[in-house]
């Protein structure tokens, strides 16, 4: 027996009644969180493709940085452990990417490519945001690159991206604010 006391096939179906125009209302009810779910995807999408910064996987904070006539997505590495790491254990880094490492004071730096799977550029900045030098390092290299100059910044782009974007010794930078 139906819900109405009937003895008929089926008058309702959940709370809904069985004739067309309910079942339309239905359906379109149905619909609506798959909507706003699309909705929200889109908006969250477009929040990753913005230039604000964002953090990188593993949770450094990302700037973008022009460098000649590029612009990268930066990794900033500011703390002991994060400039130890930087990009050891990777197996690739997208070519509009890079790491730039801060140091605390200015320094005579050295690098070395422990662990390091892909070769690198490495461009040493000064505190005046001038190119002190640049070097390729090539992958697994345990030897010492030298920043052949005093440098507050190490930036390691994918190796020939220097050259690509057009940067050379003595250039002067604009360091993003983030990076201060």
């Amino acid at each position: 027996r139906s819900s109405d006391g009937s003895h008929g096939r089926i008058a309702r179906i959940g709370w809904y009644n069985a004739d067309s125009q309910s079942l339309k209302m239905h359906r379109m009810n149905r619909s609506k969180p798959i909507l706003l779910i699309a909705a929200l995807l889109v908006f969250v999408a477009q929040q990753g493709c913005s230039s604000a910064p964002s953090a990188s996987p593993n949770g450094l904070p990302v700037t973008s940085m022009q460098i000649g006539s590029k612009t990268y997505q930066l990794e900033i590495a500011a703390d002991d452990a994060s400039r130890e790491h930087g990009l050891m254990e990777r197996d690739s880094m997208p070519v509009d990417h890079g790491m730039i490492f801060v140091f605390e004071k200015p320094d005579e730096q050295s690098f070395w490519m422990r662990h390091t799977r892909f070769p690198l550029d490495i461009l040493f900045v000064d505190e005046r945001e001038k190119v002190v030098s640049i070097h390729t390092m090539k992958a697994y290299d345990e030897s010492s690159t030298l920043s052949n100059g005093v440098s507050k910044y190490a930036i390691e782009l994918s190796a020939g991206e220097a050259s690509i974007a057009g940067v050379k010794a003595g250039d002067k930078l604009q360091i993003p604010d983030a990076v201060h």
